[in-house]
């Protein structure tokens, strides 16, 4: 089912973008915000991890994990353009073209409240579950 951010208002909600299911950094990242999931959903949040995996690897990778938070696939990029996480990176030395680790908190009337850019994993949940309030 396609996920529009209309359909998110009414609630306040979590985006965060990660690179690719089931490496360390990402799993991490998704294991960090289950383990708070139940804490997100009291205070009436939907949290969402996005990826440019197909959707059946992200299957698997919350099956894996008993990930908590819900994935979505953004095959086509169009996501991560629009939110400008697409973009150069480097590693060793190596210049790619990848997925910015960001996280976006919206308000329940739609509107951006927080972003965070060049996230660091360590911590990153519950920083993003303290400025939920």
């Amino acid at each position: 089912m396609p996920l529009a951010l209309p359909s998110l208002t009414g609630a306040p909600a979590v985006l965060y973008f990660y690179p690719k299911a089931d490496t360390t950094g990402c799993t991490r990242e998704a294991q960090d915000f289950s383990a708070l999931s139940e804490r997100f959903s009291q205070a009436g949040a939907r949290v969402i991890g996005i990826s440019k995996d197909a959707p059946a690897k992200l299957v698997k990778f919350a099956a894996k994990y008993d990930l908590a938070v819900q994935l979505a696939a953004d095959e086509s990029g169009a996501a991560c353009e629009a939110f400008g996480v697409w973009g150069e990176k480097q590693l060793y030395g190596r210049t790619y073209w990848g997925i910015e680790r960001a996280t976006f908190l919206f308000g329940a009337d739609g509107h951006l409240i927080r972003e965070w850019r060049k996230v660091r994993v360590a911590g990153h949940a519950e920083a993003v579950l303290t400025a939920l309030g």
